[in-house]
């Protein structure tokens, strides 16, 4: 089913009502007011679903301020939106608000001057003691601590505000988004939606809680995802460090960790490493601590690092949960979730000296720790020479500013294919399942798969998705507390579906009262929230209307594209996948479009957190928005293109060049004042080859943009319109005024219809990207909007067109006749008495055809004449110019 669109061609369409002087400003007002009061981008709800264009639009991170990178990515979507749209597709282009999470929590801490402390009560008349504006950090010291419930509503407040101004920008920049069909992720039907997806995983056996080792940031006090991190150099330095055998012979290993030596748990080295062989099996002492471990072979030991000999903590790294988890050993943890060491001696550390010891580093930092234990060892020869430095690849929180530390916690898990499984409903392993669903995804660019394939082939461990902060989707669950007062963890209490969504926190759960909270024999809530991605992962759901509108979610999902950046492919695609993958057993999405990234002047990466960022609300009032969705829109899918005003200059050029020759080709009036837009009317064959061109042009900007490369759509379409400008309707305009007569009204007739169709179709090529241009100019001469017309179509003006390389000839003759004018440096309204051109064989008669036009467009009052040689371009063999005409005086 294609929806209707207004038609190409009007049986009577009046002079062009242009203005007497066209200009781009103040377009972005004009039109983004009619728009919506036209509701031009309105969802047509009633249409088929085959005839449906869905958009999984990313939804913007409300922390702040928009940059001109969203600029960039959400142009490339909103350009096939348009086409989708003018091509008969009923386009569903809904906004949503990515509101929830870590940058929200920490830009409410520094704009409100506020910490969350869930110990305190709520307090239903507080005033923050700060509001944001004057562009300074409130220091963590000077946070004042207010309840959770406090905490969450200035996060929905600054939010509620941000989401104002990003849409304000989005509208001026011209998202032909319906604006009716907006969430947020923190929102009660994202929560909703989230904690229903949560419940479902966790009755199919997809959700799991577990006490393990994971990967802990110690200034944000939560647990981060694999997804999450970010490798960065970090320095350190090398200690020497002597553990000594049964026979009082030492063996030192190397290691940038001393403050964990209190946490090892055996010495590990190569089994293949010859120096350590004799050892395998037998127990070494620890320095300063004075503990029994034992030495163990292991293939993941690298016997060229360092001694080729490491010591096992539990835990300094992720190699160190591996030999802890394959070779059984006991665990030791030091570290508390605040990244100080505990504060209570281990039970296992028994020798005097080595409590003593352990005493001086109790409740230090790892930093303070550290320095306790090095110089300990230095004053007992136990460490060896002066440390050496060393940069080493550290793993960060991607959000955090301190090296990851790994504690041992309770934490929910959804299963990713990071470790085997397999689902009831298949005999396949899901890993295997999840590479299969990237292999039927159409990535565009394709070569944007293999990221994702690389992602799921190299996952060790399942997606961690619980997070110990305050502002996002509360886990919806309780559990059991015994009768002794023990939480009992393994006895989960869930909501029925109906009672979503739930805050566990003052909901009880069913068949309990608010009187059996936190007592013996009662519940306690689980007071973890998702992480962001959780909910993010679901914005497919989100947006069709998942558990909500249950016909407009047969409608519309599995949806056509997600368009999203290339860094995120690892989190927001893979999880997205995961989700439906896991709910229905299908793609999200059929195609996936990735953006590059925006890089600064010496060729970084735009990012908030570089502070290389430019705002983009300046850029859009200083070129127009047509100028630098021109400069985004020529930037191709999955590279990344420089941040270059230049290029927006060029932009707005050309959509001030639109106005003006639109203009002029619409005000041909013709004897009956009317605008002649009948292919019939076009009869001379230098018309003909323009809309031969023109159909090709047609052609090649659809089959671009149905792969989903608008760049080449943009390309063919510019390039001809330039050469339609500068060569065509330079050519013609006389003709198509013919103010002295010189031709049959027919020949003039067909100039105007020529002129006219070509405007008429590249001002709707150009509307995806130029939109507020190509408004107005449809404006001047058609009712409703450029927007909701039908998109160009080959078939229009294929029954007249000609042979378009008439077009290439026409234009390489008025070149050469202009360049001896320019040359000699005079005006282009100087005569030319005579000139003889050079011209390819076999060109000649087609120059006759033109040879009036050609004449008067480069005002050859003498000879013209055509010698046709073996040369592959048109050249000037000779000429003689006329004396330049009078200049008028001011």
């Amino acid at each position: 089913m294609t929806l209707k669109r207004l038609p190409a061609f009007p049986q009577d369409i009046p002079s062009a009502n242009a203005p007497d002087r066209v200009s781009a400003d103040g377009l972005e007002n004009k039109w983004g007011q009619s728009w919506e009061e036209q509701s031009t981008y309105a969802f047509e709800r009633d249409a088929e679903r085959e005839s449906i264009f869905s958009i999984d639009t990313p939804p913007p991170t409300v922390s702040g301020s928009l940059h001109v990178g969203h600029v960039f990515s959400y142009t490339h979507t909103d350009v096939v939106a348009r086409y989708k749209r003018m091509s008969g597709s009923a386009v569903f282009y809904p906004m949503g608000w990515d509101d929830n999470g870590l940058p929200t929590e920490r830009r409410v801490q520094n704009y409100f001057g506020v910490r969350c402390d869930p110990s305190l009560p709520y307090d239903p008349d507080f005033v923050p003691p700060h509001v944001g504006g004057e562009g300074k950090s409130i220091k963590a010291s000077d946070q004042l601590p207010i309840s959770r419930k406090n905490f969450i509503e200035l996060c929905q407040r600054l939010t509620a505000e941000d989401e104002q101004q990003f849409e304000s920008l989005w509208r001026y920049l011209g998202l032909s988004v319906d604006w009716k069909y907006t969430y947020q992720t923190i929102g009660e039907r994202a929560r909703k939606v989230a904690q229903a997806a949560f419940l479902n995983n966790l009755e199919r056996g997809e959700a799991y809680q577990a006490e393990a080792p994971g990967l802990w940031d110690v200034t944000f006090q939560t647990a981060v995802a694999q997804a999450e991190l970010e490798a960065r150099e970090y320095p350190g330095h090398y200690h020497a460090l002597a553990f000594e055998t049964k026979n009082g012979d030492s063996v030192v290993i190397e290691t940038t960790r001393p403050e964990l030596l209190p946490a090892c748990v055996a010495l590990i080295a190569h089994p293949d490493d010859e120096r350590y062989q004799h050892l395998f099996g037998t127990t070494v002492t620890s320095p300063g601590f004075n503990v029994e471990v034992p030495v163990l072979a292991h293939s993941a030991a690298e016997m060229d690092k360092g001694a080729g000999i490491a010591m096992c903590c539990t835990f300094g790294d992720i190699t160190d949960v591996q030999w802890w988890r394959e070779l059984n050993l006991p665990m030791r943890s030091v570290l508390r979730k605040d990244g100080r060491l505990i504060a209570e001696t281990p039970e296992w550390i028994t020798d005097e000296s080595g409590r003593a010891l352990y005493a001086e580093c109790a409740a230090k930092t790892t930093f303070s720790a550290r320095k306790v234990i090095v110089e300990a060892l230095i004053s007992t020869g136990q460490m060896l020479g002066e440390p050496k430095p060393t940069q080493r690849m550290t793993n960060f929180f991607e959000k955090g500013d301190k090296p990851l530390e790994i504690v041992t916690s309770r934490q929910w898990y959804i299963r990713n294919g990071g470790r085997e499984y397999t689902r009831a409903s298949s005999s396949t392993d899901l890993r295997e399942e999840l590479i299969a669903r990237g292999q039927d995804l159409e990535f565009h660019p394709d070569f944007m798969r293999v990221r994702y394939e690389n992602w799921v082939k190299g996952l060790n461990t399942d997606w961690l998705v619980s997070r110990q902060r305050f502002f996002g989707v509360p886990l919806p669950l309780w559990y059991r507390i015994t009768e002794a007062g023990d939480v009992d963890y393994s006895q989960v209490l869930a909501p029925s579906l109906d009672m979503l969504p739930v805050d566990p926190t003052v909901d009880c759960p069913p068949n309990f009262s608010e009187e059996q909270r936190d007592i013996p024999g009662g519940f306690t809530a689980e007071l973890d929230i998702m992480d962001t991605w959780a909910t993010s992962s679901l914005t497919p759901e989100l947006a069709t209307g998942w558990l909500e509108d249950e016909e407009l979610f047969s409608k519309l999902f599995p949806m056509s594209v997600r368009p999203q950046g290339q860094d995120i492919i690892r989190t927001w695609l893979f999880s997205t996948v995961v989700r439906s993958h896991l709910e229905f057993n299908s793609l999200p999405w059929k195609h996936a479009t990735i953006s590059g990234w925006i890089l600064d002047p010496d060729r970084k990466k735009m990012s908030k957190s570089k502070g290389n960022v430019v705002t983009p609300m300046g850029l859009l009032e200083k070129h127009g928005s047509d100028a630098v969705r021109y400069w985004a829109a020529s930037a191709r899918l999955g590279t990344d293109a420089a941040f270059d005003e230049a290029q927006m200059k060029v932009g707005r050029r050309l959509a001030i060049k639109l106005l003006n020759a639109s203009k002029f080709a619409l005000t041909m009036d013709a004897d009956e004042k009317k605008i002649l837009l009948d292919p019939n009317l076009v009869t001379t064959p230098i018309d003909k080859a323009v809309l031969a061109k023109l159909g090709t042009v047609v052609k090649q900007a659809t089959d671009a943009f149905e792969v989903f490369d608008h760049t080449r759509a943009l390309e063919v379409t510019e390039s001809f319109f330039w050469q339609f400008t500068d060569d065509y309707l330079e050519l013609v305009k006389e003709r198509a005024y013919n103010r002295e007569g010189l031709w049959s009204i027919e020949e003039a007739n067909s100039a105007r219809a020529a002129l006219a169709l070509v405007v008429n179709t590249v001002v709707r090529l150009l509307a995806p990207f130029l939109p507020y241009s190509a408004e107005e100019v449809w404006s001047w001469y058609r009712e409703g909007s450029i927007h909701v017309s039908s998109w160009p179509i080959v078939d229009e003006f294929i029954s007249v067109a000609g042979d378009s390389s008439l077009l290439e000839v026409a234009a390489g003759a008025l070149i050469a006749l202009r360049k001896i004018k320019s040359e000699a440096k005079v005006s282009p309204k100087t005569p030319i008495l005579s000139a003889i051109l050079e011209v390819p064989e076999g060109s000649a008669k087609h120059l006759e055809l033109l040879r009036q036009d050609l004449e008067k467009a480069a005002v050859v009052t003498g000879t013209l004449e055509f010698t046709e040689t073996a040369c592959e371009s048109i050249t000037m063999q000779s000429s003689t110019l006329g004396e330049p005409p009078a200049k008028k005086r001011k």
